[in-house]
This record gives C-alpha cells, sequence and structure tokens, in this order.
C-alpha cells in the first residue's frame, strides 16, 4: 500500500500546484498502477500483474457484466497509513488479523444469516434461477439502510440545512457516494439547493479522521450559525495537527469549489488559498 499511494504522490501531488503529500481533488489524478508491475520476480518494490488487477477494480468500482455501475471505487491517494487500505480493504492493518472491519461480517451477519458465508460465492448477477445477490441485499435491507432520496423539499421546507463532509482518502466508504448523492439532489431540488444543502470534501482525509490532509476542522458552529443566523458557510477552516501543534490550516469549501493557493505566501495558511471552481476536466 505505501508503494501505491508514493507513486500516486509523485505522479499527481502538485497537478494543484501544491507540493503538500495531498490530492486536492483525486478526479484530476490518473496514474495507471501498471507503471508498478514487476519487470522480473516480485519484490515489494512493485506489483504483480495480479495485484495491478486488483488495485484498478479497486478504483473502479464494482460494475455489471455489460459495465453498469454498482457502486462507485476509492479515489486515489487512500492507500497507505494505519487508516488506509490495510484498515478497510486488505484486513492486515494493526490489531485485524486479516479480518476486515464491515464487509465480510455484515454480509455473513446481517445479509445471509450464515457465520461460515464464503464471498466467493456472491452473485453479481442472476444465474441458476436465482436473482443476484445485489437484488437480494437490496431487497432484504434496502429500505432500512438506504438514504439516498434525493426529495428534500419538506426538510427544506421546515427551515433545515444541511452540511455533508467527506473525506477524499476515505478508503471505507467511498467519496464518490457523497458526491453522487449531493448532485442528486441538485438535480432533484435545482440550483437553489446550496441555500439549504451543501456538501463539503476533505482532501487527505481519510474514514471520518486521519490522513495527511488538514482533518480536523468544526461543523457545529458553522451549521448553528446558518440555522439561527442566517450566515451559510462559504468556506470552513480545517486544521492538522503534528505532536498537539497545529502545523497547517486550510480551507474547506462548499462543493463543487476547491481551495486554490493564491500564489503567494505559505501553503500551510489558509488565509492564503481562495475558494474557485476546479480547473476544466
Amino acid at each position: 500500500m505505501p508503494l501505491i499511494a508514493d507513486a500516486v504522490n509523485a505522479a499527481c501531488d502538485e497537478l494543484d500546484g501544491v507540493k503538500d503529500g495531498v490530492l486536492n481533488d483525486p478526479r484530476d489524478c490518473h496514474f495507471d498502477p501498471a507503471k508498478l508491475l514487476c519487470a522480473g520476480s516480485d519484490t515489494s518494490a512493485c506489483l504483480t500483474a495480479l495485484q495491478v488487477a486488483a488495485v484498478v477494480k479497486i478504483w473502479a468500482g464494482l460494475k455489471t457484466a455489460d459495465g453498469r455501475q454498482i457502486w462507485p471505487g476509492l479515489a486515489r491517494g487512500g492507500e497507505a497509513g494505519p487508516g488506509g487500505w490495510a484498515n478497510w480493504i486488505t484486513g492486515t492493518g494493526p490489531g485485524q488479523s486479516g479480518h476486515l472491519n464491515l464487509g465480510i461480517p455484515f454480509f455473513r451477519f446481517l445479509v445471509f444469516d450464515d457465520p461460515n458465508w464464503d464471498y466467493h460465492s456472491f452473485r453479481l448477477e442472476p444465474s441458476d434461477g436465482f436473482d443476484s445477490d445485489i437484488d437480494y441485499l437490496d431487497a432484504k435491507l434496502g429500505a432500512l439502510f438506504n438514504a439516498i432520496n434525493p426529495d428534500l423539499s419538506a426538510f427544506k421546507a421546515r427551515g433545515g440545512k444541511l452540511i455533508q463532509y467527506h473525506g477524499w482518502s476515505d478508503p471505507d466508504i467511498t467519496p464518490f457516494n457523497s458526491i453522487n448523492y449531493y448532485e442528486s439532489v441538485l438535480k432533484t431540488m435545482g440550483p437553489n439547493t446550496t441555500e439549504f444543502y451543501r456538501l463539503y470534501m476533505a482532501p487527505g482525509m481519510q474514514h471520518c479522521s486521519g490522513g495527511p490532509g488538514a482533518t480536523t476542522f468544526d461543523m457545529i458552529a458553522p451549521l448553528d450559525c446558518w440555522v439561527n443566523g442566517g450566515i451559510a458557510p462559504e468556506s470552513i477552516t480545517a486544521s492538522r495537527f503534528t505532536n498537539g501543534v497545529v502545523t497547517r490550516t486550510r480551507p474547506l469549501c462548499p462543493y463543487p469549489q476547491e481551495a486554490k493557493w493564491k500564489g503567494t505566501g505559505s501553503t500551510d495558511e489558509a488565509v492564503n488559498f481562495v475558494c474557485a471552481a476546479p480547473n476544466q476536466r
């Protein structure tokens, strides 16, 4: 995982004009893991063909045989660290003993009621007279777990305000899921959606915390100001702590805006950044 993360950063870190070990928006990064393919024997400094294929699948997400996206993949940049792929993908993180945090236990105990269930048996497509396991899962638990209704008109009508945030380097719940939901609400509710609902993507933040970015911030105070003072948060300042000391601050911007360095001043100080529309992709 560190090998992959280092290669991603080497290729894409400075695409946003700042060398800080953080991808401002991983969608700008198109690093091909095939560049890490072993030329000879398998060592820790390269990937085998099967490992390359696995990385491609993790980044691409889950798709049907005809290419329909079932679930988006992970973003580039969240592979390393104790909260990275070792914790959520491979199950080899500290204290894991080869067990995955959520995926396998969820299917064993909540979906199939079988502690011995083997993920190799999962049916992505209907077969042998059975529905796909995706359809089975959705029928059994979808109504309980899914929160995907884009019509928030009742929430808006009663004066509700919603702040949502997601780490760009989240290796558990893909950050693209939050973006997809936000865009579905925008499509349903129209361009005035930002009057009551804003999404903030946190570069370099893993699952709820951790990662190389500025990952400490307060969303409650801005929400309170928005609800009780009518002041919508144009940006929210995030901090990075090293040994208990703030070593970097950076603005979190309402999506799809992103923090852009003004070109002067320290790149570790939020005042030297502005929230602006992203570059054309």
